[in-house]
C-alpha cells in the first residue's frame, strides 16, 4: 500500500511547488505600472455601487428579492452582482490578455515548459496567481460592503470564499479562451460578450423581471450563477439552489483548466 500510495503523493506535491513556482515568478516580475491595474479594478465596481446602487437606487426604492420575498434596499441588491462582477473581471484581466502576450509574444511559456514545469501545473499557476490579486479586489469591496450596511461581518466572512471560487470559474474559463484566440482584435469580440453578461445576468434587475426564454438564456451563463450565489449569502437566504451554483463554477473551473492545459501543451510542446 506504501509503495503505491506514496509515490502519488510526492508526485501530488511536486506538482504543487512547481505550480508555485510560476506563482513566485509573476511575483518577482511585478511593477510599479501594475499596481495601478490593481487600484483601478477596485476602483471601477465601487463606482458602479455608489453610481447605479446608491443613485440611481434613491429612486427606484427598496426591491423584493424572488424566492424568499424579503425586501432589500437597491444598493444592498446591486452590491453582491457588482462583487461577482469584480471577480469576473479581476480574473478574466489576468488570464486572458496577461496569459496571451505572455504566450505569443513574450514567448515566456516556452522558456518556463523547457523546465520540469508541466502544461497543467503551468495552468494552475497563472490561475493561482490571478487569485492572488482578485482576493485583494473581493476583500476590499466586501470591507466596503460592511461599512455601508449592506451585508453583516458573518456574511462577508462567508461571501468571500465564494468570490474566490468565482474568480477561479473565470480564470479557468479565461485561460482556456485565450488559448484560441488568434490576435488582439479577437479580445473585442471577448469584451462585448463579457459587457453583455455583465448587464444580463441578473446585475442590477432580477432575472425573473426577463421574458422566460431570455430568462433561461440568463440563467445558464457562469455569471448569473455567481451572483445568484454571492447574493444568497450576502443578503438573502442560502438554500439547496446555492449547490447546483457551487456545483456549476467548480464544473467551470475544472474544464476550463484541463483544456487550457492541454491547448497549451499541444501549442508549445509540439
Amino acid at each position: 500500500m506504501v509503495t503505491l500510495v506514496l509515490p502519488q503523493m510526492l508526485g501530488v506535491g511536486a506538482a504543487v511547488r512547481r505550480a508555485g513556482s510560476v506563482m513566485e515568478r509573476n511575483a518577482a516580475a511585478l511593477k510599479s505600472a501594475y499596481w495601478v491595474v490593481m487600484i483601478s479594478g477596485v476602483v471601477e465596481p465601487l463606482l458602479y455601487l455608489f453610481s447605479i446602487g446608491v443613485g440611481v437606487g434613491r429612486l427606484i426604492g427598496d426591491i423584493t428579492l424572488p424566492g424568499s420575498g424579503a425586501v432589500i434596499g437597491y444598493a444592498a441588491f446591486v452590491a453582491p452582482a457588482m462583487l461577482a462582477a469584480s471577480a469576473m473581471t479581476g480574473a478574466l484581466s489576468e488570464t486572458t490578455f496577461n496569459f496571451f502576450a505572455k504566450m505569443k509574444f513574450v514567448k515566456l511559456y516556452d522558456g518556463i515548459l523547457a523546465t520540469p514545469v508541466r502544461p497543467t501545473e503551468l495552468a494552475f499557476g497563472e490561475l493561482g496567481w490571478a487569485m492572488a490579486r482578485g482576493s485583494i479586489y473581493s476583500a476590499t469591496f466586501l470591507l466596503v460592503m460592511v461599512v455601508m450596511g449592506l451585508t453583516t461581518v458573518p456574511r462577508a466572512l462567508l461571501a468571500f470564499p465564494a468570490a474566490i471560487l468565482v474568480g477561479f470559474a473565470f480564470g479557468g474559463l479565461g485561460m482556456a479562451l485565450s488559448t484560441y484566440m488568434r490576435s488582439w482584435q479577437d479580445f473585442d469580440l471577448m469584451g462585448s460578450a463579457q459587457f453583455a453578461v455583465f448587464l444580463f445576468s441578473g446585475t442590477f434587475v432580477p432575472a425573473e423581471a426577463y421574458p422566460s426564454v431570455l430568462r433561461w438564456l440568463v440563467e445558464l451563463t457562469p455569471l448569473y450563477r455567481s451572483v445568484h450565489l454571492i447574493r444568497a449569502i450576502a443578503v438573502d437566504t442560502v438554500g439547496w439552489m446555492q449547490l447546483v451554483d457551487v456545483g456549476y463554477l467548480v464544473a467551470v473551473t475544472v474544464l476550463g483548466l484541463t483544456v487550457a492545459g492541454r491547448r497549451v501543451g499541444r501549442l508549445l510542446c509540439n
